[in-house]
């Protein structure tokens, strides 16, 4: 399932925030967005997922034309998670799961055997059976984040959007999140803040900069000392971890 993203532009109040911006995602690449705070990663990704209406430009899933079409329609395809989840009122973990199933029941139809299944799938998948009847304000927030993840799993997804999901979470928790969501062998559209998760998970990176894709392609082709100073202005060199083989990044301090 391609996502195709083109010429997006939106501007909030009189501030340009994303300008002419393209990209795309092929199948079941883990797609990652980079750049610095402020730079637009997020409301790219709310104008992909209908939080904010952009003022021109196209997005289309699976040749489905997301601007246009109604928000059920897109979750049934599309699952989301992002990184404040805190609620002002509690529910069980196990109803906040069934929460997923929303986009795919009519009006008033109750939850049926077909559901609970696909809840108590997804608790298993995020490692998180245990804590079905807990409530969810009682969690930490790597446990939070995991119990919000099964609950786009619960939707059955094509593709997921991930905004910033391991912001503010331990590294373990960051692992084990972004482990899962490799796993699942989907299209995935990620804004990252930790340049090293996003060299150690994304198959394809998009540096966004001000509004707009100053570079892209493989993890190795963009994290480079050039490409960090101009857009995170910070001095760096990189390296391949002699053990893993992975892209590693040593930050040079003044």
């Amino acid at each position: 399932m391609n996502l195709d993203v083109k010429r997006l532009s939106v501007s909030l109040g009189r501030a340009d925030i994303v300008s002419d911006l393209s990209l795309k995602v092929h199948g079941k690449q883990f797609v990652g967005l980079i750049g610095p705070n402020g730079c637009g990663k997020s409301t790219l990704l709310k104008s992909i997922y209908k939080v904010i209406k952009p003022d021109r430009g196209e997005v289309t899933l699976a040749n489905t034309d997301l601007i246009k079409s109604p928000p059920k329609k897109i979750a049934q395809m599309m699952g989301v998670v992002g990184q404040f989840n805190d609620l002002s009122f509690d529910f069980a973990v196990r109803e906040m799961v069934l929460m997923g199933r929303t986009p795919h029941k009519r009006m008033l139809d109750a939850d049926n055997a077909a559901d609970l299944a696909l809840v108590e799938q997804a608790l298993r998948q995020v490692g998180m059976e245990r804590y079905a009847d807990r409530s969810y304000l009682s969690l930490s927030g790597g446990e939070k984040q995991r119990v919000i993840l099964a609950r786009a799993l619960a939707q059955e997804p094509k593709f997921l959007v991930l905004d910033e999901p391991t912001n503010h979470l331990d590294i373990k928790y960051q692992l084990q999140i972004l482990n899962i969501v490799k796993r699942l062998d989907i299209g995935v559209l990620a804004a990252l803040h930790d340049l090293s998760l996003a060299a150690k998970y994304c198959d394809y990176l998009y540096v966004v900069k001000q509004g707009r894709i100053a570079a892209e392609g493989t993890p190795r082709e963009v994290i480079t000392r050039r490409v960090i100073a101009d857009v995170f202005e910070v001095e760096c060199e990189t390296y391949m971890n002699p053990v893993t083989g992975e892209l590693g990044i040593a930050y040079l301090t003044s």
